[in-house]
């Protein structure tokens, strides 16, 4: 072979090489994208259980709440904060999502 058939040979290899690449790279993007909400979810309670660490006076202070204040009147409000929070949920599953780039 010549120096140039060697070179074209090259060449060609070199883009079959990158056609791969490409291929590989989308097909990965995929199937990355199955992962996406539950790693959202698992950084999102890493996150708030970090702010947790961060900020104890919070967590203390529902805990004098419940103590100082009658436990009864304290679960009531946590129901009313519960049905809230189901309406909340409800009305996300109703609203269109947007569209994944």
């Amino acid at each position: 072979m010549t120096r140039a058939a060697d070179r074209d040979e090259l060449t060609r290899r070199r883009e079959r090489l990158r056609l791969s690449s490409r291929q590989l790279r989308e097909d990965w993007s995929r199937q990355v994208q199955a992962l996406r909400s539950p790693l959202g979810l698992a950084d999102r309670a890493r996150d708030g259980v970090q702010w947790l660490a961060q900020h104890p006076e919070w967590p203390i202070g529902v805990a004098l709440l419940v103590v100082l204040v009658r436990p009864g009147r304290v679960l009531r409000w946590a129901g009313y904060a519960l049905q809230g929070y189901s309406l909340y949920r409800r009305a996300q599953r109703l609203m269109p999502r947007p569209p994944l780039r």
